[in-house]
């Protein structure tokens, strides 16, 4: 599951100036099988949950302020980036600057609501994290990526 929320002030014309939150989260279950030292199979269920939250400033361009009833925007937002993740009883997290960048275009259904199409990308780059309690430095080969690319639906209500 994904969402935003992300709440702007109109500076000037098509400027706007404000803060975004997303989060991400996802999670499964499976049975994982291994081979113990004396060559026998050994099974055990897993379970595991992940989530990606991303808040920080934001800037974005629109042309809301126009006449027209289609409307794009862009938005960019700096700021921090988390990820969390529990496998069993294995808990992990970790934090670092992160970015969360969108396009869209909506159709004015009235002159304060929009709705439509929108492609976003959040990234990040973990170097370090802690699991348990312990926290790791990860190496060159092992830094936790937190990129995604989503495609959504948008509503835009203004006031």
């Amino acid at each position: 599951m994904n969402f935003d929320i992300s709440a702007y002030y109109n500076v000037k014309g098509n400027i706007n100036l404000g803060i975004k939150y997303s989060n991400y989260s996802a999670s499964s279950n499976g049975r994982i099988s291994v081979l113990d030292n004396n060559g026998q199979v050994v099974s055990a269920n897993v379970s595991t949950k992940d989530n990606i939250s991303f808040f920080g400033p934001a800037f974005m361009y629109s042309n809301f302020n126009d006449e027209s009833k289609h409307k794009f925007y862009y938005d960019v937002a700096l700021g921090a980036i988390t990820y969390t993740t529990k496998t069993g009883t294995v808990k992990g997290k970790g934090s670092n600057l992160g970015l969360d960048a969108n396009f869209a275009y909506q159709y004015a259904l009235s002159k304060y609501f929009f709705i439509g199409p929108k492609v976003g990308l959040t990234a990040g780059t973990l170097s370090k994290m802690t699991f348990n309690g312990n926290t790791v430095n990860l190496g060159d080969d092992e830094k936790e990526g937190l990129t995604r690319l989503s495609l959504s639906a948008a509503a835009t209500f203004r006031f």
